[in-house]
């Protein structure tokens, strides 16, 4: 094999803290908030997850890139990360399915990747000092220079991002001809969760984040269905508004990540910016409702706060994190209304968690 020098590449924290690597040939400097996945596999998932847009992503498995990429493998319309560290990046792949590189896939969107960082100590470093903006750079720039691009990127905390990936007009996923009818506002939709709604005889109108309840209704739905997506839900205080609304139609409801936050806010309860957050595949959850434990996929830095939704006398907490207790579903009392923190649709992750959906449908089948 042939040897290629690699030029250096830099990781800069907001606390000054600075991590060396190298470039994995695509020169540039990007910012963001970075954060770590868990997750061995479905990296073309997680990097097409609107769910991580504005986030710098680190990966904590130690080969990426090494079985290539899909053009089936996706969750959006493209890469929504705003940047990648890793260990050990291959350009070379060796799966026989896959349709390219992840190089080649990464080129194309110029984005900036930075590879053989000790991804271990980076990872503990910002486990033990929280989630924090960071700038990574492989075309040469000063330290200095790199300071000063960093102390302008906006904090997370209080930072809107759906309008950035929602749909900007309204699309329909699935067979017209479906038994059941489902209104999605998009606040950085995967794909999946698509796939999922269609194959249970759903036929889904996608609209914008800003869409109102009247808007949706001209689809004359069975069910509403609100999504996940990036940033902090609070300032969304309209689409808070349209949630209330939504919900006191007295159709079935499912939210998923960031359409979760929004139901809950919705019915007076905070949410906060978490220390770290979650991101992975391997996320043990405690369904509280039958029992049963579940490992399911993550990607958020928010949550709800578990104390106003134990003192709110019309939600129950129906799932809760076994690492942390931090609630990861709820549901209202009176009504068929009820959503998660984390992923069902398993994109990638485990399938432990797809019951939800049917159990949506089950809703809608028993208004019909």
């Amino acid at each position: 094999m042939k040897y290629t020098s690699k030029d250096k590449a830099i990781v800069l924290l907001s606390d000054g803290t600075i991590f060396y690597g190298k470039s994995v040939g695509i020169k540039g400097t990007t910012t963001g908030e970075i954060c770590f996945n868990t997750g061995v596999t479905g990296y073309q998932e997680i990097f097409t997850d609107p769910s991580y847009f504005g986030q710098i992503m680190l990966s904590t498995v130690a080969h990426i890139g090494n079985y290539g990429v899909h053009e089936d493998e996706v969750d959006s319309d493209g890469i929504k990360i705003a940047g990648l560290v890793c260990k050990n990046f291959s350009s070379n792949f060796s799966r026989p399915a896959a349709n390219g590189s992840l190089y080649d896939y990464f080129e194309k969107k110029n984005l900036v990747a930075v590879s053989d960082v000790d991804t271990r100590a980076l990872v503990s470093y910002i486990r033990d000092n929280g989630a924090m903006n960071a700038v990574i750079s492989t075309d040469g720039k000063s330290i200095e220079e790199l300071k000063e691009i960093l102390a302008a990127v906006p904090n997370m905390n209080g930072l809107e991002l759906a309008s950035k990936v929602s749909t900007k007009e309204p699309y329909f996923y699935g067979d017209e001809n479906a038994t059941y009818k489902v209104a999605a506002l998009d606040f950085g939709i995967k794909t999946n969760i698509l796939r999922c709604l269609a194959a249970r005889d759903c036929y889904v109108k996608v609209y914008p984040y800003n869409a109102t309840l009247e808007d949706l209704n001209s689809f004359n739905p069975d069910g509403y269905f609100l999504s996940n997506g990036p940033g902090d839900p609070q300032p969304l205080t309209e689409v808070i508004k349209t949630a209330k609304d939504i919900i006191a139609t007295n159709k079935p409801v499912f939210g998923i990540c960031l359409g979760h936050q929004i139901i809950a806010l919705s019915q007076g309860v905070n949410t906060y910016k978490m220390f770290n957050g979650h991101r992975g595949i391997n996320h043990p959850i405690m369904n509280a409702i039958s029992g049963k434990g579940e490992i399911t996929s993550q990607n958020h830095g928010f949550a709800v706060v578990r104390e106003e939704v134990e003192q709110n006398p019309n939600l129950e907490i129906t799932h809760y994190h076994l690492n942390d207790n931090t609630v990861a579903g709820i549901r209202l009392k009176d009504k068929q209304v009820f959503s998660v923190q984390y992923h069902p649709e398993s994109s990638p992750g485990p399938n432990d968690s797809k019951y939800l959906f049917d159990e949506f449908v089950s809703y809608m089948k028993e208004q019909k």
